[in-house]
Parts: structure tokens; sequence; C-alpha cells
């Protein structure tokens, strides 16, 4: 008998948190390392919302809150829902929780018995299968490709679903393609769902601002597909909020219900000063918000600048993404060269190769499902961006 769970034994180490490290090591020898691993916006909180944390503290909101959030926050997330996406929610169906990653644990658990499918579209983000194996669900990959836009098709979700598929679990804009669907690319998907009546579907749609040359597209559009989709997003991305904790649900009573006697007993509720500081970012039409134009025009601005210059790369092979602020090029074509007697067999070889010798952290393609791919953020200032490709281009020169 072990002194650690066999349940945390098995579990992977989060790709993006173990660069992170490796960078920070090597930062601390004293070498100074592009970080393009960071899934954050490099943007800071807008002063709007920063003033509502602090009158939140200075009204005293130091209590517990409710354990599925403050009523007003729940009808912020109505309100955002109808006038965003013109979905009807009322707020029993909203819960708050510590961020969107712990709203995506809270559903499995609540949802989740041991042996159950969920089918995971990849590339997917490097969490998404740990958290479904982790309460003994069983993940069911649909491997697209570079050509087909990282998207899957009608007919590759229906070959999918077995009588043991329970949730869908989709992602779009992706991380870490980056790219969205369109919504008839969504309504194709959404009428394969409509035959199978017993399947829920997760839309994680924590990237909905932060998307380029398109419009973004929720799931949770179809009427049809109402009673079982549950709707993930939260404040980190668009608002530039991560640390700030707050992600939400929206979903069937039901399921909100059942979510909600989980997250009772594991975290309680989300901060409250955090919670007061999100009612006034979700209150603000994204359209009259000059911080989220900025930033989405430069991280737009951004990934024109990186993609041309590691189209310049050799080996390297991107598509230009839409959304979220990663690229994930295909490095395949330098699979099997060597430097000083490492040989290049994967995302993750790469990635640490490049660290070492370019000192450019990004992440390989293994944890997201494609050992073919690395995945680049853009999600720093220009200069960095083009001091990192420049070095990674000389790196790969270095491959023989």
């Amino acid at each position: 008998m072990g002194i650690i769970s066999q349940r945390v034994t098995s579990m992977a180490v989060s790709a993006t948190l173990a660069m992170s490290k490796k960078s920070r090591d090597l930062k601390s020898q004293g070498i100074e390392v592009v970080d393009l691993s960071v899934g954050e916006p490099d943007f800071n909180t807008p002063d709007f919302i920063k003033l509502a944390g602090i009158k939140a503290i200075e009204d005293d909101f130091s209590h517990y809150p409710p354990v599925a959030g403050f009523p007003d926050l729940q009808q912020a997330v109505c309100t955002k829902l109808k006038r965003d996406n013109n979905l009807d929610y009322k707020s029993n169906q909203i819960i708050i929780s510590n961020g969107a990653k712990h709203s995506l644990m809270n559903i499995f658990m609540a949802m989740i018995d041991p042996g159950e499918e969920v089918i995971i579209p990849s590339p997917y983000w490097v969490s998404y299968p740990e958290m479904v194996k982790f309460v003994d669900g069983v993940p069911v990959f649909i491997e697209t490709t570079q050509e087909a836009d990282f998207k899957i098709s009608p007919e590759q979700l229906e070959k999918a679903i077995t009588p043991k598929t329970k949730l869908l679990l989709f992602n779009s804009p992706s991380n870490p393609s980056g790219m969205v669907y369109s919504q008839d690319e969504l309504n194709a998907l959404a009428t394969v769902l409509a035959k199978h009546p017993e399947i829920y579907i997760v839309s994680d749609e924590i990237y909905e601002l932060i998307v380029f040359d398109t419009k973004f597209e929720s799931f949770a559009q179809f009427p049809f597909l109402k009673d079982r989709m549950i709707l993930v997003n939260g404040v980190s991305k668009g608002f530039a909020m991560t640390g700030w904790r707050i992600g939400y649900i929206a979903a069937p009573a039901e399921i909100a219900a059942a979510y909600n006697k989980v997250q009772g007993q594991m975290t309680s509720a989300a901060s409250s000063i955090a919670q007061k500081a999100a009612v006034t970012a979700l209150l603000k039409a994204p359209s009259e918000s000059p911080d989220l134009h900025d930033m989405v025009t430069t991280f737009k601005r951004r990934r024109d600048i990186l993609l041309e210059m590691l189209n310049d790369i050799y080996g390297f092979k991107t598509i230009k993404p839409t959304g979220a602020f990663y690229v994930f090029p295909e490095v395949s074509a330098l699979f099997g060269k060597s430097f000083n007697g490492r040989t290049i067999e994967s995302g993750d070889d790469m990635a640490d190769f490049l660290l070492e010798q370019a000192h450019v952290a990004l992440v390989g393609g293994n944890s997201f499902g494609n050992a073919n791919h690395i995945r680049i953020s853009y999600a720093t200032n220009t200069d960095k961006l083009v001091a990192a490709a420049k070095q990674i281009k000389a790196a790969v020169e270095r491959l023989k």
C-alpha cells in the first residue's frame, strides 16, 4: 500500500505548468528566457473592474458568500448570456466557481460514473483527459488534422459515439489550436447530437471574447440541445482576470443543483471580492469596452507578426488561428534531426530543445493530443515575440 493514491500517481503533470517550472529554473540560473508557454493575457485587469474589487473590500464583502455565488453575479451571468449570446437562463441554473477549470472538474464529479465515456476532440487542452480519468471516466479522442483546421466532422462525431458515451467535451475558440467553429459547423454537429438524447454537451467557451476575422458562436444556441447543454465560461481570458479565479456554468437546473452539492463539500463559494468585481465586468457590453478592443487588436497584430516569422522557419507548418492567443505549428518535418546528440522525435522533444538551445519556452504537443505539433502563446509583447522567433530559427538551423 503506497503513501500516495493510485488516482494521483497515475495523473499526468500539467505540461504547461511543467514547462513554466523549467523556464523558471533556467531564469534562476541567470539565463534570459522568452516565455511563450503561458495561457494568460499579459494585460492587467481594467481599472473599472479593479475599482469594483476595491469597493467590495471597503463595503466589507469579507464573509462567506452562498455556495452557488452571490445572486447579483448569477443575474449578471444571465444578463450577459442574453445580451451577448441570446440565451435565456435563470439564476438557479448558474453556479459560480473558482475559475473555469474548477467548473469543469465539478461537472465531471457531478455527472460521470466509472466507465462512462467522454468524447474529446483532439488537440485538446491538457487537463481535459486527466480530469475525466480522475473521476474514473474514459476519455475517447477524435483526431483532427491541420488540413481540417483541427475541427471534427459530423461523421467523426457519429463514429465516436457508443452506448457508454455520457458527454461531449467541446472547446471553441480552441486551446491549443486557436480555431473557432462557425455556426454552420456547430449546427452540423448539433444535428448528430439530436439523434442521441442520452448524450450531454459541455461547451468550454472561456476564450469567447478573443476572436479575429470571425464571429464567436455558442454551442448553446440550439434550442433542441438546451436541456443537455452545460456551458462553461469565466472572466479570466476576456477580462484579463486570471488571478481573480471566477468561472461559471449555465446548465439545466437538475445538473446545477448536483454541481452545487459537489462544490458545497469541496470548496464552498468563490472569493466574495472577486465575485463583486466580476459583476461589474460582466455587466459591461463587450462592444462598449475599449480595454477589450485594444487587447483583441493587439493579439491579432501579434498573431500576424508571429505567423509571418514562423513561416520563414524550415520545418514549421502553420495555419492562421482565428481565436484565443496560440499558434499550433506542425514540426514533424524536423523529426529525426539531431544536435549535440539530441534527436528530435516529437513535439515535446522540440519544446525541450528550443528551451535549452533557443532559450524560448513553449509547450510540446504530446499533452495536447498531437505529438507532431508545438503550442506557442503570443500573450507577450511584440519585441519578445520577434526575438523568440529569431532565436527559434537560429536553433532549428543547427539541427542536422
